[in-house]
């Protein structure tokens, strides 16, 4: 069999070995960013982690089977902190979430064995669930409904810490709304704000990083950060904030632990140079927000060409604004005394997805395969082929491309591995 060293892979066999204080990750649904990047990022330090086989958790056309993945989780040590999202147990993923035709009380069943988790294992649960987007859902009272129970249960502290966050509110949709009349009678340990396929990677930082830690937030054009985003409904510069301190970070606006620059448009040479410029004095992150789900080439090209791409904390730039900033503000949190060598590996990770996959690969696929056959050996074969053109990658270390595949059937994402070169 050909040699990959994907870091998940390499990681997850320390979930074998038995030792103490196991985190266990039960991810939204089974896509790379939902349930690799979090697993990766939770185990920069070192820490043992225990996360399903994607083939238990959902896809978009099959949600996931309840009973097997709460016989999973009934089989994990009682040994560390469970971070969670709800929807996945109570609905089968995200997109199940939206139209389920279960009753509230066939949902809040499914989670039972959650609000008991911290009474009969003495480990705390980290957990989220989400406020569906328009105009996918079909049943806003029921999910409003179990969402209010489990803000309940952490009232009463069955829940450590709970994130109730919205999806991809479009103009016009009700979940900002309901989201405020939620945060209004909320308990100091419930935080509302927009997001969702980032959150396990926020509360991941929060449970296994809880030492305090201070960010600056700096935006490539400050004058665009004050307006409302598409997909969230509020200002970048809010869901900055939400996303720094879902992390576990304080803001502050003159020295800080970690500079967060957002990439939020602008001339791309000059930002580039000014996280260099950035680097020379500290710890920086980079969030590219400037294009929904798409890297800009020119900004990451020449912060490549300078070299500075392998020192920075994080990167993201792979989803929308609110997945950008919460998944390089996790990573960034945890990379404070990371494994190096897992370091530079899960930024040669980020960067072939965010950058050379979401702005070259895909848009190169798309031309050559239509989306609806991309589910097909053909398509799988033309990845690796159109996707091997831009490897080496050197970050710190150099990774050749090990092997490729589309695990939804579909371009938006991807999964890959990646051999590290001796």
């Amino acid at each position: 069999m050909r040699r990959t060293s994907s870091l998940l892979t390499a990681f997850l066999p320390l979930a074998l070995l038995g030792v103490a204080d196991a985190q266990t990750l039960l991810p939204l649904d089974s896509r790379p960013a939902t349930r690799v990047l979090p697993a990766l990022i939770g185990g920069l330090r070192g820490d043992t982690l225990r996360v399903p086989d994607a083939a238990l958790l959902g896809t978009a056309a099959r949600g996931a089977d309840p009973a097997a993945l709460g016989a999973w989780l009934d089989a994990q040590p009682r040994t560390g902190p469970l971070i969670v999202s709800l929807d996945a147990l109570a609905y089968g993923g995200l997109v199940q979430s939206r139209t389920s035709p279960l009753t509230a009380q066939e949902a809040l069943a499914r989670l039972e064995p959650l609000r008991t988790w911290t009474e009969r294992t003495g480990q705390p649960v980290y957990a989220f669930v989400t406020l569906p987007r328009e105009p996918d859902a079909t049943d806003r009272a029921r999910n409003l409904e179990v969402v209010r129970a489990v803000i309940g249960w952490a009232r009463e502290g069955r829940l450590k810490e709970l994130d109730v966050t919205w999806d991809d509110a479009l103009p016009g949709s009700p979940a900002p709304q309901e989201g405020a009349a939620l945060a209004k009678d909320a308990p100091a340990n419930v935080r509302v704000y927009p997001g969702a396929d980032e959150v396990l990677s926020m509360l991941t930082a929060r449970a296994l990083a809880p030492e305090a830690a201070t960010v600056r937030v700096e935006y490539s054009d400050p004058a665009a950060a004050q307006q409302v985003m598409k997909y969230e409904g509020i200002p970048l510069t809010q869901s900055a904030a939400n996303h720094a301190q879902g992390s576990g970070f304080q803001v502050v606006e003159g020295r800080a632990d970690l500079t967060l620059f957002v990439f939020n448009g602008g001339d791309p040479r000059r930002a580039a140079l000014r996280v260099s410029s950035l680097l020379r004095a500290g710890g920086v992150a980079v969030a590219d927000v400037a294009q929904v789900n798409l890297g800009n080439p020119r900004f990451w090209s020449d912060l490549r060409t300078l070299r500075q791409h392998a020192n920075l904390q994080a990167l993201a730039a792979w989803g929308t604004p609110g997945n950008n900033l919460g998944t390089a503000l996790a990573h960034a949190k945890l990379a404070r005394g990371a494994d190096p060598v897992r370091q530079d590996a899960l930024l040669a990770r980020e960067f072939a997805n965010d950058v050379i996959y979401s702005s070259e690969v895909r848009a190169q696929l798309r031309r050559l395969i239509p989306e609806a056959q991309l589910n097909t050996p053909q398509a799988q074969e033309a990845l690796m082929r159109l996707a091997s053109g831009f490897f080496p990658l050197r970050v710190g270390d150099t990774y050749t491309l090990g092997e490729a595949a589309l695990p939804w059937g579909r371009s938006f994402e991807w999964d890959f591995t990646l051999d590290r070169q001796p």
